[in-house]
């Protein structure tokens, strides 16, 4: 009983200091990690500000496309209206005739 009472402490401190290595490489390993993501994500946010000049250009065609079709369909449907409520007014009139 003495024995294992010695030499418990010891068996438990071997493996508390290979704990305490293994964490210490893990974290190295992490902060590598953390590091080479770091440099990625910098170099996505690189491209995709390039990127957002171009979708600034898309937006802005697009609005104008869109403004374009706009008029032109508010024109078309003012012609049609009165086109068509002409010849009704018409065929009212004669009716009332």
């Amino acid at each position: 009983m003495e024995v294992l009472s010695q030499s418990l402490p010891i068996v438990i401190y071997f493996l508390l200091i290979i704990l305490l290595v293994v964490v210490i490489i893990f974290g190295i390993k992490l902060i590598i990690t953390m590091s080479k993501l770091e440099t990625l994500v910098d170099d996505v946010a690189k491209k995709v500000s390039a990127l957002d000049k171009i979708f600034d250009i898309v937006n802005v065609v697009t609005n104008r496309f869109t403004l374009i079709t706009d008029t032109l369909i508010n024109f078309a449907t003012s012609l049609f209206t009165k086109l068509f409520s002409s010849k009704k007014s018409k065929n009212e009139e004669e009716e009332n005739e």
